[in-house]
């Protein structure tokens, strides 16, 4: 008999799997963009921040930006989104990035598909290398370290606050009442086992209870 045991949610078109994680929209990028042109508007030229001390920034989308990043992330909303930080020199090349991202987001519950909101509240460090190097090496022998980037022209604060946004969202939102519904498959014309059943030593308690009223007879 095969058991499987399968966390499902419900909506008006019948359940579905609920741990069914799609591929994130947002994949970390390690190139450079060597652009002369600012890649976007909220850019910061390298060659035109402080070399002696910290270059503010503070972010704040509008309505409508909030909307269109909501999107891309495949999440139901996005508020009080916020990212406030610093650019500093470090050493004689490189630059690093320290920040603050506030969020407050809304995403379908992965069991009742009901909205649950979360407040995210977490601080940001990317480091920005003149000589970086890619690794070349399996995934699972080396983790990719998600606070390094390679330094060219141009940072942009709001890229990085994207990705952290994308990293920091919760895989799978669920409401603390909602409870996972199981489906359990087995041979056709025969009973799947209950969860009592599937316990260890449960059938050295039916065969007990089975001597037990022999002996009673």
């Amino acid at each position: 008999m095969i058991l499987m045991v399968l966390p499902l949610a419900l909506n008006r078109y019948g359940f579905y799997l609920a741990y069914t994680k799609p591929a994130p929209w947002f994949k970390k990028r390690k190139h450079i963009n060597m652009s002369p042109t600012p890649p976007s508007t909220t850019s910061l030229r390298v060659a035109s921040l402080s070399q002696t001390g910290t270059t503010p920034f503070s972010v704040r989308p509008d309505s409508a930006a909030l909307v269109a990043l909501a999107e891309q992330l495949g999440i139901s909303g996005l508020r009080k989104l916020a990212f406030d930080g610093t650019l500093s020199p470090l050493g004689q090349s490189d630059w690093q990035l320290k920040a603050r991202l506030g969020a407050t987001v809304m995403q379908p519950c992965v069991v009742t598909l009901e909205p649950v909101t979360t407040r995210l509240d977490i601080d940001v460090v990317r480091t920005f290398l003149h000589d970086y190097e890619e690794i070349d090496a399996p995934e699972a022998e080396v983790p990719e370290d998600d606070s390094v980037e390679p330094l060219g022209p141009w940072i942009d604060p709001v890229l990085v606050m994207q990705e952290a946004l994308a990293l920091a969202l919760p895989e799978y939102p669920r409401k603390e009442t909602a409870e996972p519904a199981t489906v359990r498959v087995t041979e056709p014309g025969k009973t799947p086992m209950s969860d009592a059943e599937a316990r260890p030593f449960a059938g050295l308690a039916a065969l007990k209870q089975q001597l037990e009223n022999k002996d009673e007879s």
